[in-house]
């Protein structure tokens, strides 16, 4: 039908080129195209639309990155679908590179498409750091975003290169042997890399949280976490500047994250207050258990534990509920004081370094 139609609209047009066999065939394939283009291009704003009101900023980086390739892919299929069928028809040897020509056409939309994705990420990422008011790296990121898409070039290059039948064996040999020579020349670069790729995977601590090192001499707040380095602020207010690599070989305290803080103490009191030891331990160790600071859910102990020199000693073993260090020493010198009151309520005193002199009288030398 579609054929007979098209020959009367040729004779009444005059134009004989309609009488073509294949030509209602390529016009079906065209409007076919076209209509799964458009449903294509609805679908994909529809799914746009419904990934912007999420919290993930990946699944709309990649629609957006989509849309365009995949419209332009559609198009080459449907049109080397249609050229296929001049062909078949006309037997014309030039129609012979359409499946190359579409080969090469689908690689240069998936690079496309990668490139896309990869500015959409980094434009999300730093529209997300603004939006939580985080410093951002922007010489990383924009160092990592180039190198990715001169990956994605090059990866094209060599596709297309294997798909117009160049043997890429022999430039895959140099590449390999070029990698070789520049892991070795940026093996800290490479190092640092990582070592900022495992902290931002294991999350060993995070920017504003207190850390300190038993191996190396680093203590302070974390500042900044970058791709090369860790910015972090001694207690002196003075930066430091840590490679990540290290972070991967040392053994790294995180204070912040501590459930309670502990109070260890040892009190001395006089030997001659030796008969009023226990019940001094014993209401100290109540006091502690009644103190809305202390958490006596957790190990609390009060003995005595020692003849020292000059004292008898006993220490006191238990954990504050809070975690903030300021409020931590205020906790602890109520408690200090609390048992300070107990020991002169109870008639002792706090000893302190003393020596008693024994002289033999002339009696008691003779």
């Amino acid at each position: 039908m579609m054929r007979e139609f098209m020959h009367q609209l040729a004779g009444s047009l005059g134009l004989e080129w309609l009488r073509e066999p294949w030509l209602p065939e390529v016009f079906l394939v065209i409007v076919g195209v076209v209509g799964v283009n458009l449903v294509a291009y609805h679908l994909l704003r529809h799914a746009e639309r419904v990934a912007s009101r999420t919290s993930n900023n990946w699944d709309d980086a990649v629609i957006r990155a989509a849309v365009r390739p995949l419209r332009v892919v559609v198009w080459l299929v449907g049109l080397s679908f249609a050229t296929d069928i001049i062909g078949q028809y006309t037997r014309a040897p030039i129609f012979d590179m359409v499946p190359v020509l579409r080969n090469l056409g689908v690689v240069a939309c998936l690079a496309w498409f990668l490139v896309q994705l990869i500015n959409n990420v980094a434009s999300n990422y730093v529209t997300r750091r603004e939006a939580r008011g985080e410093e951002i790296d922007r010489t990383t990121l924009d160092a990592l975003a180039k190198l990715g898409k001169l990956s994605v070039m090059i990866t094209a290059a060599l596709v297309a290169m294997q798909t117009l039948g160049f043997s890429i064996s022999g430039i895959l040999a140099a590449g390999g042997i070029g990698g070789i020579a520049l892991g070795f020349a940026a093996k800290d670069l490479l190092a640092n890399f990582f070592g900022g790729l495992t902290i931002y995977l294991d999350r060993p601590f995070s920017v504003g949280e207190w850390i300190r090192s038993p191996d190396k001499d680093i203590e302070g707040t974390v500042e900044y976490i970058s791709w090369r380095h860790t910015r972090i602020r001694r207690f002196n207010k003075n930066p430091l500047y840590v490679p990540n690599a290290l972070f991967t070989t040392i053994v790294v305290e995180n204070p912040s994250r501590m459930s309670h803080r502990r109070i260890r103490e040892t009190i001395g009191i006089r030997y001659c207050d030796l008969d009023k030891m226990a019940a001094i331990t014993a209401e100290v160790r109540e006091m502690l258990r009644n103190h809305p600071g202390i958490d006596a859910n957790e190990t609390l102990i009060v003995n005595f534990n020692e003849f020292a020199e000059s004292s008898l000693n006993f220490f006191i073993y238990t954990f504050t509920r809070t975690r903030v260090w300021t409020e931590f020493h205020e906790v602890k010198q109520d408690v200090l004081l609390k048992v300070a009151a107990i020991i002169s309520a109870h008639g002792a005193e706090i000893a302190f370094p003393t020596r008693t002199l024994h002289i033999e009288s002339a009696s008691e030398q003779a």
